[in-house]
């Protein structure tokens, strides 16, 4: 039976919805099967079920429609309400671990939600977390308001325990406008107040004043203007305002806004990337320099035309370029003031369609709950699933534990340069940057992404004289002289994998704008397979919305024999458990059993008693066609007694063009994250981006990368301890 958390707000417009997504993310670390429902509709807001839908890839039942409860609470029938909560409730925890339960939200004229909720919380028996925003109170108020909402629900009378989670706590720093009208810092609730506590001393404070409540804080979640961030399009949307040019609209964020009055030299002072700039229509020269910036790199969230006016078309027609790459046009009838203020009034609320806001919101409130209380839910008798969100937080906390150094070849590469700036920044490796100082500075400071001290930047021509000697010598076999080796050297990845051989470096990530064959060449040169093993293959860590299976080989070998087949097979299975998830491997073919007969079934049998003899412990079975190695009830029908059928988790491919087209359909068409390619069977992990990677993608390569790195320390320490 599952448990319920039924979270409600102690004020208005604390983000009650936020803080269940947070919930929803922070349980799902753990493994738990979460589920979510809002027992009762509001008549206004977000529609919290779509959000956490779109985050947690969960189906949760419709409340009880409002009017519904609205009538029934009139007629004074409190119990028939409740037993529309209960059925509602019990249908969205049915196979569920915890169930996150919404409450309902203080509306405008509305006095009775505290009643309900209090109502719907003995009905569900449910734990009680009660959600603030502090604002501008200081703790000792807001603790007491907590208090106050809590005795409304009698728990504190009861003896039940009661959390209480902060929501947009502000702290450090100034709010304050400058001259040309841009708000540079702070956040709504905290503008032109001066603030003198750390954001640590402040959540210490709010911890301690409402234990005086007997209230438990179970986390703090800072002002977060990131995760707040509208985009472009839902500004348009909120100001009614033309698009002269839709552009990127829907994917660029504004981050800030400036009002251009001055003379192009002042107003260039504001135009820095995510910054919406709001400017008379007229205002042709603060057109062009918009423009002159964008197209020299400066990502503007875009431009609003305000006084029901719009640029000379041949102004517009000189600053195609830029608007083709993709900067957002908005007009509106409205003066400067007036569009300024619509924007900072606008409803916070994140809309149903922002899957990248929804994220982002999940993982920074998922961060900063308290992880005894989060881990408490946990059942030591339950096997727990391995859903997408807790693999990624296993990546990053195991990556944390022992912290590598990881070399970027590509380092003036745009997308590297921000994934190395998220990667220092959580903490999961050092990045080691090869290029030109100046440009990946110039790359950066274009993006407004901050490169952390911590991060080296290394000019790959100045040392590679160093590494001419060592080249020489590992290939001198194959015929290296030092004018071969000058040559070689000019090529950055082979910089990398020498600094690699040379124990200068831990791993190495590259192919953003490289192809395979480039990266993997001077691995397999320098680097070479692990001894024993002849093969390098790779595998994709295929995050189903349920589960993460294991996809190989999709990226590197092209028709294995049914002896490499087998050696894939024993890679994946290895590779799957190094990151937590228990190998049952699947030899997959268009036929089942003994079903079908041909050369590639034969291959797949084969490859399947070869992989049983060299690894006896593992659970192989093949061949298996897809259904049956993943749908129980397709197993039960084709492979009955099967230790792997209808639960595999490593699903091995019979040759590269079954596996790649596969894994391309499923992540397209189930709009599927896979982490990938990562290599197996170097003896020193190097690793390969697909040139349309995402800079998600390239953080997690890296991470992968860091774990790969120390695996391969212990690996070498138990060797080298085996023969003291």
């Amino acid at each position: 039976m599952a448990t319920t958390v039924l979270v409600a707000a102690a004020g208005r417009r604390v983000g009650l919805t936020t803080a269940c997504l947070g919930l929803v993310r922070a349980l799902d670390r753990q493994g738990l099967r979460v589920a979510f429902v809002k027992p009762i509709a509001n008549r206004e807001g977000s529609d919290s079920g779509a959000l956490v839908a779109l985050g947690a890839h969960l189906s949760p039942p419709p409340g009880v429609p409002r009017h519904l409860a609205d009538e029934l609470l009139a007629a004074g029938d409190d119990q028939t309400l409740m037993e529309h909560v209960v059925e509602v409730a019990n249908a969205a925890a049915e196979g569920a671990d915890v169930l996150i339960a919404e409450g309902l939200s203080p509306e405008q004229g509305m006095v009775h939600s505290t009643r309900v909720n209090a109502l719907m919380m003995k009905a569900l028996d449910a734990e009680l977390v009660l959600v603030a925003a502090p604002r501008a109170e200081d703790p000792d108020e807001v603790a007491a308001s907590v208090a106050i909402a809590a005795r409304g629900f009698g728990a504190l009378v009861e003896g039940r325990p009661v959390g209480c989670i902060l929501n947009r706590v502000c702290s450090g720093g100034l709010g304050r406008t400058g001259e040309t009208g841009a708000v540079s810092q702070g956040c709504s609730d905290c503008l032109g107040r001066e603030q003198h506590l750390s954001f640590a001393s402040r959540e210490k404070a709010h911890r301690e004043a409402l234990a005086r409540e007997r209230l438990r804080m179970l986390g703090a979640v800072p002002c977060n203007m990131d995760i707040a961030a509208p985009r472009v399009h839902d500004v348009a949307v909120a100001l009614g305002a033309r698009m002269l040019s839709e552009g990127q609209s829907r994917t660029r964020r504004v981050r800030d806004v400036a009002v251009c009055a001055a003379m192009v030299p002042h107003a260039l002072t504001v135009m820095k990337p995510g910054t919406l700039i709001v400017t008379p229509g007229d205002r042709n020269d603060i057109l062009t320099a918009a423009a002159l910036a964008t197209q020299d790199g400066t990502a503007l969230a875009g431009i609003v035309f305000t006084g029901d006016m719009e640029p000379d078309p041949r102004v517009l027609q000189l600053c195609r370029k830029p608007l083709t790459s993709g900067l957002p046009l908005l007009a509106v009838p409205y003066n400067s003031y007036t569009t300024v203020t619509r924007i900072a009034s606008m409803d916070p609320e994140i809309p149903v369609d922002d899957e990248a806001r929804v994220e982002r919101t999940m993982n920074v409130v998922a961060d900063r709950l308290d992880p005894e209380w989060v881990g408490g839910f946990a059942k030591v008798s339950r096997v727990p699933r391995l859903s997408p969100p807790a693999f990624r937080h296993r990546l990053v906390t195991a990556a944390r534990e022992d912290v590598k150094r990881i070399v970027l070849p590509e380092g003036a590469e745009p997308r590297t340069v921000a994934a190395a700036s998220i990667v220092e920044a959580r903490g999961i490796a050092r990045c080691v940057l090869l290029g030109n100082p100046h440009e990946i500075a110039d790359v950066a400071a274009k993006q407004g992404v901050v490169l952390p001290p911590t991060i080296e930047i290394v000019d790959y021509a100045e040392v590679a004289p160093r590494y001419i000697d060592p080249l020489v010598e590992r290939r001198k076999a194959r015929g290296m002289t030092v004018e071969r080796a000058i040559e070689e050297l000019n090529d950055p990845i082979m910089v990398g994998t020498m600094m690699l051989a040379l124990d200068e470096a831990d791993g190495l990530v590259s192919g953003a704008v490289h192809s395979t064959a480039h990266t993997i060449r001077p691995a397999l040169q320098i680097i070479k397979t692990v001894p024993g093993c002849n093969l390098v293959s790779s595998v994709f860590f295929m995050c189903l919305p349920e589960q993460v299976l294991v996809f190989g080989d999709c990226a590197v070998v092209p028709n294995p024999t049914a002896e490499q087949l087998a050696d894939i097979a024993i890679q994946s299975a290895d590779s799957a458990v190094a990151f937590g998830i228990p190998a049952r491997v699947a030899m997959l073919s268009y036929s089942t059993g003994t079903s079908g007969t041909g050369e590639d079934v034969e291959k797949v049998k084969a490859a399947t008693e070869i992989a049983r003899t060299h690894r006896p412990d593992l659970a192989i079975d093949g061949p298996l066609q897809y259904d049956a190695a993943v749908m129980p009830d397709v197993a039960r029908l084709k492979a009955p007694g099967s230790p792997v059928a209808g639960m595999a988790t490593v699903l091995v491919f019979p040759d590269l063009n079954t596996g790649n087209v596969t894994y391309k359909a499923v992540q397209r068409s189930a709009n599927v994250v896979s982490i990938g390619p990562m290599l197996q069977g170097l003896a020193k992990p190097v690793n390969d981006l697909s040139r349309g990677c995402l800079v998600e993608d390239i953080v997690f390569t890296i991470n992968l990368t860091a774990i790969q790195a120390q695996q391969a320390a212990r690996t070498r320490a138990a060797a080298v301890a085996a023969t003291v």
